[in-house]
């Protein structure tokens, strides 16, 4: 009986260990790697040196220290690899933006010079007939006035006040040459022809035309050209803020993020969706510091663009430099003795140095040879204006949002649907509810970021200075609203590019208000998939059997 007594324990034991072991030999196939040598293989990777099954994992250094199934080297390649796929999200994100607004430049550019171009012909078609012999002569003053508005709208260095006086100055010198032959005999000096020029803003010999052309030119001109150039400024910048590299400690933070699942074996489990946003908040925090300038910028813009529609509108603007033109000369040719008189007697006739013109004190009108025109808008212009500007305005406000829903944008087809407080989700160390707070926006709200380590006194100075440019060129279109054309401050290397590649509709997120990013599930970043199936199998599965085994052993060992 007692040798029965003493065997119990000893046959208790061997029976529990057969158990444990047999436990062991069915958990072999859950604790496999091949789910994960498949899904590494599949990013491209050797799978030399990739386990057949869990290994202890004290030797991670981002990912969570349990069994794993990735060694040191896989988690290097893995986080170098999740760097460039977020990266190249960003990127692609921008890239949709820019494609965005170097559509709205092409579509705005087209139009803009259409209707000037239209303005042109319609000058040469209509003056052949309005001058009759004058025109001739006077092409080429009048063409060269439609190259210097182009130039000027695009961006040269030209002073649009100076132009258009220049213009009227020439002409004003054209016709008074081509007046009557024994006045212009008097008129062929240079000096005349410059006193002739000094007295243009007292004299007036254009009537009131050149001042309202001119006020009417330089608010639609100034207005257009700081246009374009604010939707080329807004690609440049975005171009650049989505070239910033990530951070160091935001590396570890996507790598925890979208490969640790797959090495603590929960592939399949997508993450917590305010685990996810925070990682992304903290990894574009300094992004996000663009929002008020940028919204400032788009603000302004469509400001702008609503002037253009404001009357007199944009099309009857340019449509109307004809008519002011043929004003101008009529009233010349109506009122061209007594001018002559006037500046004469300012001047002085130098065919006789220093003397007073004999040219009659009261003269008579001329009958004038000049056909005034007259522009009549037509319906279909002004709808063609409306829907250029409501076009480019939703253009606009669909991306006035970009840079504070970006990470909204990035996580929103990767992270687990509903709310943080799911159970199902990857929360960085394993599948259970994520409870830490959703942060705010930007780089000083992310100073109780837990997933992403940041130093909020050190701003990104790449950033900060394309702040500074939406800064600068908001300051402009806000006074090309009142038509003051401002000396444009460039302080980047090349910020005046021509709208580099800049939204195209498939890369537009509208979940949430309409924000621009990229199309998530068409890049090639499936940092959580392919669907993987779950491993099933965990190295901490053994150890209560070898501690059962253990007090079993010790107590028999007492008894003895």
């Amino acid at each position: 009986v007692s040798l029965t007594m003493d065997l119990t324990p000893v046959t208790l034991l061997v029976c529990l260990i057969a158990v444990c072991l047999s436990a062991d030999n069915t958990g072999v196939k859950a604790r496999s790697c091949a789910d994960v040598r498949q899904f590494y293989s599949g990013k491209g990777f050797t799978l030399n040196g990739v386990p057949q099954s869990e290994i202890s994992g004290e030797h991670l250094r981002v990912c969570p220290q349990g069994y794993t199934c990735c060694t040191s080297a896989m988690e290097e390649t893995l986080s170098n690899l999740s760097r460039r796929e977020l990266e190249g999200l960003v990127r692609e994100a921008g890239r949709s933006v820019q494609a965005s607004l170097n559509a709205q430049y092409r579509s705005f550019d087209t139009y803009f010079l259409e209707l000037l171009n239209g303005s042109e012909r319609w000058l040469e078609e209509a003056f052949v007939k309005a001058l009759g012999t004058l025109y001739g002569p006077n092409a080429g003053i009048l063409r060269e006035l439609y190259a210097e508005l182009r130039r000027y709208y695009r961006g040269a260095a030209l002073n649009l006040d100076e132009a258009l006086d220049e213009f009227w100055t020439r002409l004003l010198e054209r016709l008074l040459k081509a007046s009557e032959p024994a006045v212009a005999a008097s008129l062929v000096s240079d000096e005349f022809l410059e006193c002739a020029s000094k007295q243009t803003e007292t004299l007036r010999p254009f009537g009131d035309a050149p001042r309202d052309l001119k006020s009417r030119l330089a608010r639609v001109f100034v207005a257009a050209r700081a246009f374009v150039q604010g939707l080329n400024v807004a690609g440049e910048v975005v171009r650049k803020v989505s070239q910033v590299p990530l951070s160091p400690e935001c590396n570890r933070a996507i790598m925890r993020l979208v490969y640790c699942p797959h090495c603590r074996g929960l592939g399949s489990i997508k993450p917590c969706s305010n685990y996810c946003r925070n990682v992304m908040k903290g990894c574009l925090a300094n992004q996000a510091d663009l929002d008020t300038e940028w919204q400032n910028l788009v603000d302004t813009m469509l400001q702008v663009a609503f002037s253009f529609g404001t009357e007199p509108s944009m099309d009857v603007v340019l449509h109307s430099i004809p008519v002011r033109i043929s004003e101008a000369v009529l009233h010349l040719q109506e009122n061209m003795e007594h001018y002559i008189s006037k500046v004469l007697q300012a001047c002085g006739d130098r065919g006789e140095e220093g003397t007073q013109s004999s040219v009659s004190e009261e003269p008579k009108k001329k009958e004038s040879t000049v056909t005034a025109l007259e522009y009549k808008p037509s319906s279909s212009a002004a709808v063609r204006l409306e829907v250029q500007v409501t076009d480019v305005s939703s253009k606009l406000k669909e991306m006035q949002l970009y840079w504070v829903q970006l990470p909204w944008a990035l996580c929103n087809s990767k992270a687990a649907s509903g709310s943080s407080g799911d159970d199902d989700c990857w929360n960085g160390v394993t599948k259970a509810r994520y409870l830490p707070e959703l942060m705010g926006d930007g780089l000083a709200n992310q100073i109780n970021n837990p997933e992403v380590d940041i130093d909020i006194t050190k701003p990104d100075m790449t950033i900060r200075q394309q702040i500074m440019q939406l800064k600068i060129m908001s300051n402009r279109l806000k006074n090309a609203l009142d038509g003051n054309d401002v000396d444009f401050q460039d302080t980047s290397d090349d910020i005046s590019g021509s709208g580099s590649g800049m939204c195209s509709e498939k890369f537009c997120v509208r979940g949430r208000p309409p924000v621009f990013g990229p199309k998530l599930d068409t890049p090639k970043l499936d940092a959580y998939g392919p669907e993987n199936k779950r491993v099933k199998g965990s190295g901490s599965r053994l150890r209560p059997c070898v501690s059962l085994v253990f007090l079993l052993l010790l107590s028999f060992l007492l008894r003895r």
